[in-house]
């Protein structure tokens, strides 16, 4: 379960539009936070990865640790 709180104005505009498609602000509220979900998800790994980069290896490295 989630609530969350909206400005007056965008929860204005999410009313008018349940009520005008006969869906439910719920509905709405669901499918943006999916839409968006995975390019948030994205967003966060990238600035983390900024933050903390990943440990890399050279071509040589790898051939030299698999006795390539």
């Amino acid at each position: 379960m989630l609530a969350l709180r909206l400005d007056p104005k965008i929860e204005e505009r999410l009313s008018r539009l349940a009520k005008k498609t006969g869906r439910t602000k719920s509905y709405y509220a669901r499918e943006a936070i999916l839409e968006h979900l995975s390019e948030l998800e994205d967003a966060y790994l990238a600035l983390h990865r900024l933050k903390y980069p990943a440990k890399t290896h050279s071509s040589e490295d790898v051939k030299r640790e698999l006795d390539l």
